[in-house]
């Protein structure tokens, strides 16, 4: 599955089109080395949880969600269920610690910070 590029105007319609189900979104800048570690990850985890939605959103260009979940650090990877935001984590987190937030989410047992 590919990643989607979200906006301020898009994200409120693309995260709960998902209806049910897991949204992962990575906040992010190009100007953001460790942003720029994370992206092709994210890239990867789509790929393989077939079952996961996941979008990116530029945080220099859309500045309205950014604020709305809270985002004062990037990388900042969001959570959501159900259409609701139910987590973040900050920082470039390698592939399997974001996979394994990833499974706890899918499990109901998600403790982001």
């Amino acid at each position: 599955m590919s990643v989607i590029e979200l906006t301020d105007a898009t994200f409120d319609e693309q995260i709960a089109e998902q209806g049910e189900g897991i949204t992962v979104v990575d906040f992010w800048a190009p100007w953001c080395g460790p942003c720029r570690m994370v992206g092709p990850v994210i890239e990867e985890l789509a790929e393989e949880n077939t079952d996961v939605r996941f979008g990116k959103l530029n945080v220099d260009d859309n500045q309205t969600m950014a604020q709305r979940y809270g985002v004062r650090s990037i990388p900042t990877i969001g959570f959501f269920k159900d259409g609701e935001a139910i987590g973040s984590v900050v920082g470039a987190y390698p592939k399997e610690a974001l996979q394994d937030v990833i499974e706890q989410v899918k499990a109901g047992k998600a403790e982001t910070a």
